[in-house]
């Protein structure tokens, strides 16, 4: 993988980041395709939105339709046609999220994540080597490293062995990649490892400082967005990429709404994924850059106008308001795939957006005046 800054103005910065599969321009937001797709759109609208990453998830792909599959079938690439780059995560964030709902369901030892299968029930072990391995098989651009994301608030015991434990699997998984590629197996699969330490700086530096000290492609920040206070977010995000490399890409896991990737780029982020588009299009909630509109609400039954004036994406440019309107009411699947485009295309526009105000030296103005139009609604 190759990294290059671009420019930086203040703390925001404009970086490439060339994979074996594409060249992909930050800030980027990568649209989340947990099953290998992006609900409700083919391969096709992801490609005609200009997308050049796209996240996987490992923990349901693992589970189905299994990577040995995926592997035989030639990878993530050639299984959903989709040419440019994949992000897998690990699975952590999943085990984190089924022992909120059944604390039964997943046990986390030394070793790795003992979970069962939302699906069937069976009982599944990752550890930082087969996670690995199943990301071989997807043959992703950039693999996530098993890490132990815990629930917050928490103890500042529980905290430590976090990041105790995210390091070791950290230290595992980055020896095994090496000797892979030593092999010549994974030559062109990149690998990250996950910050952790809740909203404790003091954890969030001990994190820092045992991971970023090791030889990753790059560096992401996990356990956010968890439910604490987005100011709290925005500066632990702060007070995290201070310890980050500078000529390795940072990424923010599951951020999150357009005004927090705006102020965590101004932190010197780089890179971002959430459900929010898709899963707030789902809902009847569509962005626009004067904030958000309710697709459901009655003014919009007779509205001929496009969902937003001068968007240039698929739906605003062939069908109103009224029509989205029709067809959300209606349950009309096709609500689904136009109100996602919409959504998709706000993001990765707002991303261009802020890539070019970086780059004209303008970033701090930029990002006051969206943010103030954001907020109108």
């Amino acid at each position: 993988m190759r990294f290059d800054i671009n420019f930086q103005s203040q703390k925001a910065r404009a970086t490439t980041i060339q994979t074996a599969s594409s060249v992909i321009q930050t800030p980027v937001f990568m649209p989340v395709g947990t099953q290998a797709t992006v609900k409700a759109l083919d391969t096709n609208d992801i490609k005609n939105l200009q997308a050049k990453i796209v996240l996987a998830n490992t923990y349901h792909l693992y589970l189905r339709p299994g990577y040995k599959l995926i592997k035989e079938l030639g990878g993530l690439h050639k299984f959903t046609n989709y040419p440019h780059s994949f992000l897998t995560d690990s699975g952590g964030f999943q085990a984190f999220s089924l022992s909120k709902l059944n604390k039964n369901s997943v046990k986390v030892d030394e070793n790795g994540i003992r979970f069962k299968s939302h699906i069937d029930g069976s009982t599944h072990y990752f550890t930082p080597i087969s996670v690995l391995e199943a990301q071989y098989g997807f043959k992703s651009d950039i693999m996530m490293v098993l890490d132990d994301l815990i629930s917050l608030p928490n103890t500042t015991k529980r905290i430590l062995k976090s990041i105790q434990r995210t390091t070791s699997w950290a230290k595992i998984s980055l020896d095994f990649h090496k000797l892979q590629q030593k092999k010549g197996i994974a030559t062109t699969q990149n690998i990250f490892a996950i910050i952790q330490g809740g909203t404790d700086k003091n954890m969030r530096t001990i994190s820092s400082k045992q991971l970023c000290e090791l030889d990753f492609d790059g560096f992401a920040i996990g356990g956010l967005s968890v439910g604490e206070p987005n100011e709290l977010m925005y500066d632990i995000v702060e007070h995290t990429t201070a310890y980050m490399p500078t000529h390795k890409p940072r990424y923010l896991m599951g951020v999150g709404t357009p005004i927090d990737l705006l102020e965590c780029i101004h932190r010197g982020v780089d890179m971002f994924d959430c459900v929010m588009p898709t899963r707030n299009a789902r809902n009847g909630t569509i962005f626009t850059n004067n904030g958000r509109l309710n697709i459901r609400n009655k003014e919009f039954i007779s509205d001929d106008r496009p969902l937003e004036a001068g968007c240039e994406c698929h739906s605003c440019r062939h069908y109103t308001r009224a029509y989205l309107n029709h067809l959300y009411k209606t349950k009309e699947m096709s609500y689904f795939r136009l109100a996602s485009i919409h959504n998709i295309h706000y993001y990765m526009n707002l991303m261009r957006q802020a890539r070019e105000a970086i780059l004209q030296d303008n970033w701090f103005e930029f990002k006051t005046a969206t943010i103030k139009k954001l907020q109108q609604k």
